[in-house]
């Protein structure tokens, strides 16, 4: 955000200069004049798969429904509605309105383990079965009906083509509370200050599978997930004699609010799935578990004399089961800051590598051509005071994170093992230098 009021002319020329730069600033976004007698129009980034945070969850749970061998569960989705209540006269629904879109699109990304049936909009279907019990509908064949008798152009109908379905799911998006925590300072001199804030918001959402036939409601889940944010800023407004100077910047976001409903439901959808299938959930929506689970690559910590005779630990990879993938796997038994060579140094609340905690990338990349083990460092800003859970999902994203980057530049992820982060239960942080903080440890194995 900008904002700027000049008084009168004893600093227009400054005025008229800072305005020149600002403009010059907003209007570097990309654009593109697609014929010659229309205006450029800004041209943002291209289209691509909603990804989220359970996609290794849902290949997960894809592969332990695999192993079953039980024939397909039919499911269907019913309406999953926003229950909220919060609206703006302005801005509309502040929840999305689309719940059930996004099971539909959660129980797609089971891989095909699931036959997913289509009963929340049979409008289509229900028109076209009327057009055939009329004899209307045709396909532009004719089709015989009677031996002996003359073929018709309409499609034939004897009933049944409707696949029943095992289970249905329904429920709503039922929490939207602002605020649940704050934090931030305000400082200002002679009118001349700064201010940082942080804040924290929380949706809940309730879903339940039913039995289609008996209508016996096989499992419910009931989950919350909290919105990070923050906002900083600086300004000035003072007289100058007889000019008023009055400067506001600043910086202001958020994760985004739909997408943390979206990953919610998914979570949703993945633990009813995993009752109705019979599979631990445990096991794949926990990255901790994930390593655990059969064909996961175990990076485990071990014990290795050092040239002074003590005993470090070192994590090499320790296959288990025919297949292998990459998993999340904090051992907790190395020491929190072993011996890092390289620090990934991550924002405030941000999971993205910048350009200076690429540049470690690049180091990590090189010294493991050198011939590896490498160990390095997550590191984050001390002013980062999560919820354990909430610190806990933000560091699962930024391991997350390095280890496609790293995958990227050629390290295999079964290479790559966490030897240490903080308990989903500890509230303390563990600093590191000035205004740092240990987010986790990892290393690069053979």
């Amino acid at each position: 955000m900008m904002n700027a009021h000049f008084g009168k002319p004893g600093v227009q020329r400054l005025a008229l200069a800072s305005a020149v730069l600002v403009l010059t600033g907003c209007s570097s976004l990309p654009s593109k004049q697609h014929a010659p007698d229309e205006e450029p129009v800004v041209m943002g980034s291209a289209p691509r798969r909603n990804h989220t945070p359970n996609e290794a969850a849902f290949a997960c749970m894809t592969n332990g429904i695999k192993q079953k061998n039980k024939p397909l569960i039919g499911v269907a989705v019913g309406d999953v509605k926003d229950y909220t209540g919060r609206y703006s006269s302005t801005e509309g629904s502040t929840i999305t309105q689309g719940g059930a879109l996004m099971v539909y699109s959660a129980l797609g990304k089971l891989g095909g383990t699931v036959l997913i049936q289509e009963r929340f909009d049979t409008r289509i279907a229900e028109l076209e079965l009327a057009y055939t019990e009329k004899r209307q509908l045709g396909d532009g064949r004719t089709h015989t009906v009677e031996a002996g008798k003359p073929a018709v152009p309409w499609i034939p109908y004897f009933g049944g083509s409707i696949i029943k379905s095992n289970y249905y799911i329904v429920g709503g998006i039922t929490e939207l509370n602002y605020n649940i925590a704050s934090s931030g300072f305000e400082v200002a001199v002679n009118s001349a200050g700064i201010k940082r804030r942080t804040y924290t918001m929380n949706i809940g959402v309730d879903l339940r599978i039913v039995d289609t036939r008996s209508l016996l409601v096989a499992k419910t889940v009931s989950l919350q997930k909290q919105i990070i944010g923050q906002e900083v800023g600086a300004g000035v407004y003072r007289f100058f004699g007889s000019d008023l100077v009055d400067i506001n910047v600043g910086n202001k976001n958020q994760e985004p609010l739909q997408m943390g409903v979206r990953t919610t439901i998914e979570q949703g959808v993945i633990e009813l799935l995993a009752a109705i299938a019979e599979v631990d959930p445990n096991e794949c929506l926990n990255p901790v578990a994930v390593a655990s689970a059969p064909g996961a690559v175990v990076v485990a910590p071990v014990a290795k004399p050092n040239g002074n005779g003590a005993v470090t630990s070192v994590a090499t990879p320790l296959v288990v089961g025919d297949v292998t993938q990459s998993a999340l796997v904090p051992q907790n038994s190395g020491q929190a800051s072993a011996n890092a060579v390289q620090q990934l140094v991550f924002e405030f609340g941000s999971s993205a590598i910048s350009g200076a905690a690429m540049s470690a990338v690049e180091k990590i990349v090189n010294d493991v051509a050198q011939g590896p083990p490498v160990t390095f460092q997550l590191v984050a800003r001390d002013t980062e005071l999560w919820p354990p859970l909430q610190r806990r999902e933000l560091t699962n994203q930024r391991v997350k994170v390095t280890m496609d980057a790293l995958a990227a530049k050629g390290i295999a992820a079964s290479r790559i093992g966490v030897t240490w982060m903080p308990e989903p239960t500890d509230t303390s942080i563990t600093r590191l230098g000035a205004g740092y903080q240990l987010v986790a440890t990892l290393v690069v194995g053979k």
